[in-house]
């Protein structure tokens, strides 16, 4: 008895986050992140965001495949967009005062995705060339349809364009 409440006592609490990952193979797979109550890298909840840029490889995703619902676990650097259903953006630090730039983005894949992005850099330092020397591997895409975790290691080309 004693032993399933040190089980119970060690677990996190996670929320689902729905999201769509489009992967390296071409495959969009649906389904939802886990996520915790709060993040250890920052104050406030862990963002999916979070997930993708930690150094842990693999990550556990629930795949909704229209038979029901199974976790898979899948690597990160095999993943080049994320589409997710909820906002998460709003929730960086700075982000209402951070520069904004209208972008389109060319990926290996052949896919082009327009829309904006927020460079959080000083006034003087806030340029697109500034925003592409950020460490995290995937980075917020804003586009009228969808927020888009993008992972940079895939962006061939990323331009400047006036705003839609």
């Amino acid at each position: 008895m004693s032993e399933l409440k040190v089980m119970s006592d060690l677990r996190i609490d996670k929320e689902r986050r729905a999201a769509t990952l489009t992967l390296s193979d071409g495959r969009q797979i649906t389904g939802s992140f886990f996520v915790a109550g709060s993040s250890i890298s920052h104050a406030g909840p862990e963002r999916v965001k979070d997930i993708l840029n930690s150094q842990n490889a693999f990550f556990p995703f629930e795949v909704n495949d229209g038979v029901g619902a199974h976790t898979g676990i899948f690597n990160r650097e095999q993943i080049i967009v994320v589409s997710l259903a909820t906002d998460e953006a709003h929730g960086e630090a700075a982000y209402d005062v951070a520069t904004r730039r209208s972008v389109e983005m060319l990926l290996s894949n052949g896919t082009r995705l327009t829309g904006m992005v927020r460079v959080y850099c000083r006034r003087g330092s806030d340029r697109l060339s500034d925003y592409t020397r950020a460490e995290e591997m995937f980075r917020y895409l804003e586009t009228p349809d969808a927020l888009l975790l993008v992972n940079f290691r895939y962006v061939l080309q990323l331009s400047e364009v006036e705003a839609a």
